[in-house]
């Protein structure tokens, strides 16, 4: 015998609920790389890449007025980038001196991108990759490349614009 409003439909709705909550938090991505492991990787709005500008030893503060600082340019490789997962961006510097940021958010399903490597931005949930360049897609699943972020590059600090 069941509890009152308990019946089979609703001991199996959340049967299925309850299997799907490992394979959300399994795409959840939304880390970031550390050092040296390739980083993560971000790009300005297209067209429009960064350049630095005034001192190259930056402190990694800003003013008051600014946004916060994302990453130092010195901590920035070449050819690879970083996820700022807090900030929900990816920046990249694809050659020595061209810092690019993009959204960290994938086209595909709308989860946070994992890393940076190999000269592409990686979501770590079904394998869709973005070229460090222009954001554009270079694996699927994803059909659309990442969008652009504005940024600025000051005393070698790169911030959102």
């Amino acid at each position: 015998m069941t509890a009152p409003g308990i019946n089979r439909r609703t001991l199996a709705g959340a049967a299925v609920a309850g299997l799907g909550l490992p394979a959300l938090a399994a795409c959840s991505g939304g880390g970031s790389s550390s050092p040296g492991t390739g980083g993560s990787s971000s790009t300005p709005t297209r067209g429009a890449p960064a350049t630095p500008s005034g001192s190259a030893s930056g402190s990694g503060t800003s003013s008051p007025s600014a946004r916060p600082a994302l990453v130092d340019i010195a901590d920035l490789p070449v050819g690879g980038g970083t996820v700022v997962a807090a900030q929900e961006v990816v920046v990249t510097q694809p050659e020595s001196g061209r810092i690019m940021c993009f959204s960290a958010v994938c086209t595909h399903l709308g989860r946070i991108v994992s890393d940076v490597a190999d000269g592409t931005i990686n979501c770590g949930c079904h394998g869709s990759e973005f070229s460090i360049a222009d954001g554009t897609v270079v694996r699927g699943p994803a059909t659309t490349a990442l969008p652009t972020v504005a940024i600025t590059v000051r005393a070698g600090v790169v911030s959102l614009a």
